[in-house]
């Protein structure tokens, strides 16, 4: 007996997703997920900080970096969506006109949830490499911990795992540490208040 052939996603797939959800389409799947939970969302926005500050904005750091927040990345066929991407200027001297970008970022970080984590590791792992990303992060707000891969000979190399109250110092960002526990914030002890 013969299956029917799955016709593939097309953009107006994409498109006619609720906006409640971020949508991409994966080696011709149409994938679709929920916005990200509060603690997913903090440790994304502290990162983005983390990072911008020295290695956009030059602030004690090198510069020459565009960071953004969710881009919609149009690489061949396929419209993923990290959770943060950068690219180095001088290979995108100017933003597109478009709502999407073709060139493929310096760097992504994928935030994990247990929605996404599946296709986080997988599908879009195997896409990036083909296309030729030279790093991903892999960050888990749920276990508090940072992966670091390099892409080498079309395979990911994990560089480096931290965990616990320690100082990030990773390619492609290893000139200016920033503290792990800082994505973590209500994790903080809170000082006592006293009614006096």
């Amino acid at each position: 007996m013969f299956e029917p052939a799955r016709k593939s996603a097309t953009y107006a797939d994409l498109e006619a997703v609720p906006p409640h959800l971020v949508a991409e389409i994966l080696h011709g799947a149409l994938f679709t997920h929920p916005r990200p939970v509060p603690k997913h969302a903090v440790a994304a926005n502290v990162l983005g900080h983390e990072l911008t500050g020295p290695y956009q904005r030059s602030r004690g750091g090198p510069g020459g970096w565009i960071f953004m927040v969710e881009p919609e990345l149009h690489l061949g066929p396929h419209v993923v969506v990290p959770d943060l991407a950068a690219w180095r200027r001088e290979r995108l001297p100017a933003l597109p006109d478009t709502a999407f970008i073709e060139v493929v970022p310096d760097w992504v970080c994928e935030i994990l949830s247990p929605s996404t984590e599946a296709v986080d590791r997988g599908r879009k792992l195997q896409i990036y490499a083909t296309y030729g990303l030279a790093h991903i992060w892999l960050l888990n707000p749920d276990t508090q911990v940072l992966e670091t891969y390099e892409l080498r000979d079309d395979k990911w190399l994990l560089l480096d795992t931290f965990s616990g109250a320690v100082d990030v110092a990773a390619a492609p960002f290893a000139a200016v540490p920033f503290p792990l526990a800082a994505l973590w914030p209500f994790d903080e002890q809170q000082p006592e208040t006293t009614n006096e």
